[in-house]
């Protein structure tokens, strides 16, 4: 059975554009970072919440002077965190290409972000499903329903992980090294994306100041069928796409 073309998210990008290689995140809480985030040449960026409420102008020229160039994202917490609804359609009213759930249990939370959004995008004039969802698996019990995320939205545009995430559920000192536990958590990402027929997203490599050992990560993720790795640092950005050209 041939493996499924990853899916394309929302925006005006070019029939085929090819899904994102490197995925920023943006934890700043100030203009200048995301301004330096919009300038790192990555393909998307992933913008807190709490960074689209605080530096809502910012965030508005990003969502909205990206495209065909660059994808934003918009990052929010699990539900079971719990967030200000006032505050997800604040930033809504930007159009982002899309949304970042973290601590995704299963594929029902895709469901009910996918009925939320839903509502905003005809309350903001946005066209029906335009929004796509990216779903952060960074719990046990997120890595034990990855089989519900199957047809579970048409909205469902890619499947990452967090190594660090999941070490703090597990109750692990670090994730560092992808071994043990991590090395099947990245292995069931992978299987679970691709059975979703979504884009398969690697977790972050911690260690901005290792260039060799980014790269080493990248290389070992796309050669075992990642099409994609976040970044945290715009340091990283450089690197992660040039692992994933091509």
């Amino acid at each position: 059975m041939a493996r499924p073309a990853a899916p394309q998210p929302s925006g005006d990008r070019p029939e085929g554009a090819p899904f994102p290689r490197s995925l920023l995140l943006v934890q700043g809480d100030d203009d200048g970072k995301l301004k330096a985030a919009r300038a790192s040449g990555a393909d998307a960026l992933i913008v807190d919440l709490a960074l689209a409420i605080a530096a809502p102008t910012s965030f508005h020229a990003a969502a909205r002077a990206h495209k065909p160039r660059q994808r934003v994202y918009l990052r929010i917490p699990a539900f079971e965190a719990g967030f200000a609804e006032v505050d997800l359609e604040a930033a809504m009213a930007a159009a982002p290409d899309g949304v970042a759930l973290t601590g995704c249990s299963d594929g029902a939370d895709v469901q009910r972000l996918g009925a939320r959004l839903a509502v905003l995008e005809a309350r903001h004039g946005i066209a029906d499903d335009a929004t796509r969802i990216l779903a952060f698996i960074e719990t046990a019990h997120g890595l034990l329903s990855l089989a519900s995320y199957r047809a579970a939205s048409p909205r469902l545009a890619g499947l990452a992980w967090n190594a660090e995430a999941l070490a703090a559920d597990l109750g692990g000192a670090t994730a560092r090294q992808i071994d043990g536990p991590y090395a099947l958590a990245r292995t069931l990402t992978l299987i679970g994306a691709v059975a979703a027929a979504v884009a398969p997203i690697d977790a972050p490599f911690v260690d901005v100041g290792d260039e060799a050992g980014l790269k080493a990560d990248a290389e070992t993720a796309r050669r075992d069928g990642f099409v994609a790795k976040i970044a945290v640092d715009p340091a990283q950005v450089a690197i992660i796409n040039a692992v994933f050209t091509g």
